[in-house]
């Protein structure tokens, strides 16, 4: 079963955004993402994000659908700092069913990030727009208006993976939690990758609201928000 950032899921690479940055959303939201491939409904998924000043909390629960329930739930958490309109996170855990807890912290004034998983626990320094395998998803939403292109080094307590991501035009999105103006963003692969994975970042609240992901063999998954509630 797979999360909403893993399917979403180093040096600056940054371009001058056009306008003033917006404003980065404040309070707590819940968005309850229906997960369906190919036409058949997978999971239910539900993100959790609490801004306050210059702190986040984010929270990420997964249980599956019909037989996808025997796979058991997931829930991953992040928390950190945003600073200048970047996230900083401190900590992340990733919890599932029939698996051994892996957990990241993040030091930003040692420049150091410590990973641990099954047992094992190491440090290595920390790359730039380093971000966990939660915390990514948030980092994204904050691009529109902000830069045009970024490259993230995402840590997930095992590993780490780089992704790149450019921000593309702005577009009305149709979900079942409404409708809404957006702002798509792509991750950048390979030339010729029949990969792809685009997400919709709603202008109002600078939160996701959908995401579509088409795999190597062109297996097409979509995240597509149900439910948001916000306060």
């Amino acid at each position: 079963m797979r999360s909403l950032w893993l399917l979403l899921t180093s040096a600056a690479a940054l371009a001058p955004a056009s306008a003033a940055a917006p404003p980065l959303p404040q309070g707590a939201f819940e968005i309850q993402f229906d997960v369906n491939c190919e036409g058949t409904d997978l999971a239910e998924v539900i993100e959790r994000i609490e801004v306050s000043g210059g702190s986040y909390q984010m929270t990420e629960t997964s249980k599956g659908k019909g037989l996808y329930a025997l796979l058991g739930t997931a829930k991953r958490t992040s928390r950190g700092s945003i600073v200048n309109g970047t996230l900083q996170p401190a900590e992340f855990a990733d919890e599932r069913s029939g698996r051994d807890t892996a957990r990241a912290w993040f030091d930003w004034k040692a420049q150091t990030i410590t990973m641990q998983y099954q047992g094992n626990k190491g440090s290595e320094a920390m790359p730039p727009n380093s971000q966990d395998r939660l915390s990514f998803l948030f980092a994204i939403a904050l691009m529109p208006g902000r830069v045009q292109s970024m490259k993230f080094s995402i840590f997930d307590g095992r590993g780490q993976s780089r992704h790149e991501y450019d921000v593309g035009p702005r577009e009305r999105v149709q979900t079942p939690a409404g409708s809404f103006d957006a702002t798509r963003v792509t991750r950048r692969f390979e030339p010729g990758a029949q990969d792809r994975a685009d997400m919709w970042v709603a202008s109002d609240f600078g939160l996701p609201v959908k995401l579509v992901n088409v795999e190597r063999d062109g297996r097409r998954c979509e995240h597509v928000a149900k439910r948001i509630s916000r306060s």
